[in-house]
C-alpha cells in the first residue's frame, strides 16, 4: 500500500496518468480493459500475483511494456519474470531516478505515448509535457481536471467509460466527495472542444457513462 502510494505521487509529479490497484485480481482487470503506455507491477500482490498478470495480459494479445518489482535479486528469478513476458525487471529497494529511467526507455523503445511529448488524436494534439491542448492547431484554455478528463477519454476514443471508472482515474482517492463531478466536467469540456452545430465529441451512453467519438477527419471533403 504504501509502496503503491509513493509510486503513484512519484509519477504523477511527472506528469504521468497513474491509476492503482492494491490486489493482482484490480490490475489484471485494469490491465485487460484500459489503456496504459506502461505497467509497474509488484510480484508479490494479494489474490493474484505480479507473474500471472503478466502471463495473462501476454495471452490476451496485450503488447503493452512492462515493468517487474521484487525483493527476489537471484538470476533464476529474473529469468523467471522475464520469460513470464515482462519487459524489465527492478529489484527493491531501487532509486526513484532508476525506476523513471527504465520506464522512460520502455516507452522509447515500444513508441508508447508515455515516450512521447505530444499524443495526436483526430482534431486534438495534447502536450503532455506542457499540460496544454490544441484543436486544429487552435489552442484550447482547460483547467487541470478538464485537461486531465480529455487525456483518458481521447486515450480511451471509441470505449464507453462508466462514470465510476472516470471519476476514479481522474479524481482518485476525492471521488467520493466530489458529486456530480463527472457530468459538470462533461459539460464544461464540450463547451470547449465541440464544434458549433455539430453533434458533440463525447457522447452520453445512458445509464453507463460516455465515450469520445474521433470523426476522420483525413478524408478528402468533395
Amino acid at each position: 500500500m504504501r509502496l503503491a502510494s509513493a509510486l503513484k505521487q512519484l509519477l504523477t509529479e511527472h506528469l504521468y496518468a497513474v491509476d492503482v490497484a492494491h490486489d493482482g485480481e484490480t490490475g489484471l482487470d485494469l490491465a485487460l480493459t484500459g489503456s496504459y503506455d506502461a505497467l509497474v507491477l509488484d510480484i508479490m500482490l494479494p489474490r493474484l500475483d505480479g507473474l500471472a498478470i503478466v502471463k495473462e495480459v501476454r495471452r490476451a494479445g496485450i503488447d503493452v511494456p512492462i515493468l517487474l518489482l521484487t525483493a527476489k535479486d537471484t538470476v533464476d528469478d529474473r529469468v523467471t519474470g522475464l520469460d513470464a513476458g515482462a519487459d524489465d525487471y527492478l529489484v527493491k529497494p531501487f532509486a526513484n531516478k532508476e525506476l523513471l529511467a527504465r520506464l522512460r526507455a520502455l516507452t522509447r523503445r515500444t513508441g508508447s505515448l508515455a515516450g512521447t511529448e505530444v499524443m495526436e488524436v483526430g482534431p486534438f494534439s495534447l502536450d503532455l509535457a506542457q499540460r496544454t491542448v490544441s484543436k486544429r492547431g487552435e489552442p484550447l484554455t482547460l483547467t487541470m481536471k478538464e485537461f486531465q478528463l480529455l487525456e483518458l477519454l481521447l486515450r480511451n476514443h471509441g470505449k464507453v467509460l462508466s462514470k465510476e471508472v472516470i471519476l476514479d482515474r481522474v479524481w482518485g482517492p476525492d471521488a467520493a466527495v466530489v458529486g456530480n463531478a463527472v457530468e459538470n466536467y462533461v459539460h464544461f469540456l464540450r463547451r470547449k472542444i465541440d464544434d458549433p452545430g455539430r453533434p458533440s465529441f463525447i457522447e452520453t451512453v445512458r445509464g453507463v457513462g460516455y465515450v469520445l467519438r474521433v470523426p476522420d477527419e483525413t478524408q478528402a471533403k468533395p
